[in-house]
């Protein structure tokens, strides 16, 4: 029995797109879903952030009303896109056993905006006017369970939370289930829709964000000389993952192959990365160990690269330790913004389709490289490469670092 694990399912919703195809479209197109935003709390609040990316398609256009009114924002966003991937991968109703069928979910905040909404009712307006379903919906395991329910998934439904790592962890995890044997297909991603005052005062008054706006189109800009922060986006990025065998059998088609994972931890700080960038070395070198890949023929990296002074080019250090120079590196959420808990679903997604269409897409906003950074960031147009094997990093405060490595099918 074969446990190589291929992925034959995508769906994502996101600031480029409302799925996993326009969301890519609109990525190797050089488009930015950042934004000034126009909310009336701003003044209120007297922010000094007033951009980001937020979603093309409002949930509430694709899930019923009543059905909407009964989930956290991240919930919703993590049941459209598995729904897609589900679509995507032509099981059916029928194409899995239920007892062999898994979800693993990560969100890195959950249902904050609940939280924070519903304190307001309670604080305003009395215990009566809080919902009853306040606590499903502000768990973090909420997005999973609601994808698990949907699923009827019954050989587990797990819920990673590991801040912005949590999205890629939950495809290693989901990695991990089939090849222990409990699962022949888990359902993986990240979900995050937590645009609201408080985490982006928090973000603030940590000095992490980019201040950018009059130019929202360009205030994230991974690895340039004049990065000053990070821009929230929210949204959802989800696979199908089978074991390959499973797949081949039933004549599903492939999109390639999840072939190794690695996690470590910095034991560092709860906030800065290791400026030496041995822990998240040490996660692409297993990555590498499990893939049975060596460094060589690893063309390409898809950087976690937030926009951040300190952490791009710790993740470049990190890099060279692990794999080398050769490497072409590109930084999707000069595109797309910081995703949270989504964005190492999100990201593994394009690093996955980078590969199938050898193709990688352009860092925007890079002008002048950061002499710190000596590797090559494709910037400009996107470039025609062959890939056989690619990375896509992910790493999350508290020193939670995950790698993962796709290959052809």
């Amino acid at each position: 029995m074969s446990t190589d694990i291929v992925i034959t399912g995508l769906g994502a919703t996101t600031p480029l797109g409302g799925d996993a195809t326009s969301t890519w479209d609109a990525l190797l197109a050089g488009r930015s879903g950042v934004a000034r935003m126009e909310d009336e709390w701003l003044e209120k609040f007297d922010l000094p952030v007033r951009i980001a990316a937020r979603l093309v398609v409002e949930p509430t256009e694709v899930l019923p009303r009543v059905e909407a009114r009964r989930m956290d924002r991240c919930e919703q966003v993590a049941v459209i896109a598995a729904r897609q991937a589900w679509a995507d991968a032509g099981l059916g109703e029928d194409g899995v056993e239920k007892e062999r069928l898994g979800v693993v979910l990560g969100t890195g905040i959950g249902g904050a905006v609940t939280l924070l909404d519903q304190d307001d009712l309670l604080e305003t307006a009395g215990l009566r006017k809080v919902s009853p379903l306040t606590v499903p919906m502000l768990m973090p395991n909420g997005p999973a369970a609601h994808v698990g329910l949907d699923l009827k998934a019954r050989a587990g439904v797990h819920s990673p939370v590991s801040a912005c790592a949590s999205g890629a962890e939950a495809l290693a995890w989901a990695f991990k289930m089939i090849k222990a044997g409990e699962a022949d297909v888990v359902v993986a991603g990240g979900a995050e829709a937590c645009i609201h005052p408080l985490p982006l005062a928090g973000f603030s008054q940590a000095r992490t964000m980019s201040t950018r706006n009059d130019e929202p189109e360009k205030a994230s800009r991974p690895f340039d000389v004049s990065r000053d922060g990070f821009v929230l986006g929210e949204g959802a990025g989800v696979m199908v993952l089978e074991r390959e065998d499973f797949a081949r059998a039933r004549g599903a088609k492939i999109y390639g192959k999840l072939a190794g994972i690695g996690t470590s931890s910095d034991g560092y700080h709860i906030t800065a990365p290791d400026p030496e960038g041995n822990g998240q070395a040490r996660a692409i070198t297993a990555a590498l160990r499990v893939a049975g890949i060596d460094k060589a023929d690893v063309g390409h990296v898809n950087c976690h690269a937030t926009s951040t002074p300190a952490g791009d080019v710790t993740e470049t250090v990190a890099i060279r330790k692990a794999i080398g120079d050769h490497p072409v590196l590109t930084a999707p959420k000069s595109s797309f913004g910081h995703l949270l808990g989504a964005a190492g679903a999100v990201e593994g997604l394009a690093t996955l389709l980078a590969v199938r269409d050898g193709i990688i897409p352009a860092t925007l906003n890079l002008d002048e490289l950061d002499p710190g950074v000596q590797l090559d960031v494709v910037s400009g147009e996107p470039r025609k490469v062959e890939l056989q094997a690619a990375v896509s990093d992910s790493f999350g405060f508290g020193g939670h670092n995950v790698a993962l490595v796709f290959t052809k099918a």
